[in-house]
């Protein structure tokens, strides 16, 4: 099968590469055509997945499908935009039709959940890398960024950190746990849901945001320094799920949630005022802390203490 073929019969001929609101021009030319509504500007962000560094060489090609695109997406809910199209760059070591077809599934699974159009891309033969591009819209102004959080505003979270992290013990095949129990981990390194909607209702509303990818403090670190504040973390208010106390117990819990990573919710800074507000149509939200004049993040204990902050953050190079 040469490589036309194979984006034919397993891309191209896809649900999720049939075109969708903007897309104008999909696969099929030397480039894919997007509109944008006027007064709208397009966000842009492109992550690359290689096999042995972002997820194990032997997996699951359709659980890999679902993760790939998620995570991508991931920043686009980071920016408050809407989903528009996606690129796909392939690099196979051989071109397994029993692999290409589920990997392909999961991939159609995850665009249809996110409403992504694929609109091209490449093949090449080589280690397993996937290189994504997605692109969204936003209302000219108004995209999430992580340099507006001001002194005095609130430090929340879209909902219970550390399961991904958690889950890898599982995902390596290092330990096992209960049926219920790795189902709900695993299920959220595999299968991360953006949070495109909550995205989308910050916008005007937050004052600066990300998606939490490389651990709650490396994250909150970005924005602390992009927005010349700090910010302070009450640990106690991290939210942990029931399957990840049962699974790592509390001490690794919490290491999970602060420093693991592979999260992809997000983290916002919120003026006080607009708390209720969002929490009552998002009541996942959380609380975790506030910023602060000054630099840096710092973590309290339960009695409000400052304490040693864990080593945390994924290191792309």
């Amino acid at each position: 099968m040469n490589e036309f073929e194979l984006i034919r019969r397993y891309f191209a001929a896809a649900l999720c590469a049939q075109g969708g609101d903007g897309v104008v021009r999909g696969i099929g030319d030397d480039c894919a055509l997007l509109a944008l509504p006027a007064g709208e500007q397009m966000a842009v962000s492109t992550d690359t997945l290689v096999a042995g560094v972002h997820f194990p060489d032997a997996c699951d090609a359709f659980l890999l499908g679902q993760r790939a695109l998620a995570v991508s997406a991931s920043d686009l809910a980071a920016m408050g935009a809407t989903p528009l199209a996606f690129t796909l760059a392939l690099t196979l070591p051989s071109a397994s039709e029993s692999w290409l077809a589920e990997f392909a599934r999961g991939l159609q699974l995850m665009a249809q959940n996110c409403s992504l159009a694929l609109v091209g891309g490449d093949t090449t033969r080589g280690p397993l890398s996937l290189t994504l591009t997605v692109f969204g819209r936003v209302p000219a102004g108004q995209a999430l960024l992580r340099s507006g959080a001001q002194v005095g505003d609130l430090l929340c979270v879209g909902g219970e950190l550390g399961d991904a992290a958690g889950a890898l013990p599982l995902v390596l095949g290092q330990r096992e746990a209960a049926p219920d129990v790795s189902a709900a981990l695993q299920a959220r390194y595999w299968s991360p849901q953006p949070q495109l909607a909550l995205g989308q209702a910050l916008r005007g509303r937050a004052t600066a945001a990300l998606d939490i990818s490389d651990g709650l403090l490396a994250d909150c670190g970005h924005i602390a320094k992009a927005s010349q504040v700090a910010l302070q973390i009450e640990l106690a208010r991290v939210p942990l799920s029931a399957p990840l106390r049962a699974f790592a117990g509390e001490e690794q819990a919490w290491g999970c949630a602060l420093g693991g990573g592979d999260d992809y919710r997000l983290a916002f800074t919120l003026p006080p005022a607009l708390l209720d507000a969002v929490v009552r149509d998002w009541p996942e939200v959380r609380v975790i802390g506030r910023v602060l004049a000054g630099s840096g993040v710092q973590l309290l204990d339960a009695v409000g203490q400052p304490i040693e902050a864990p080593r945390s953050g994924y290191q792309h190079f």
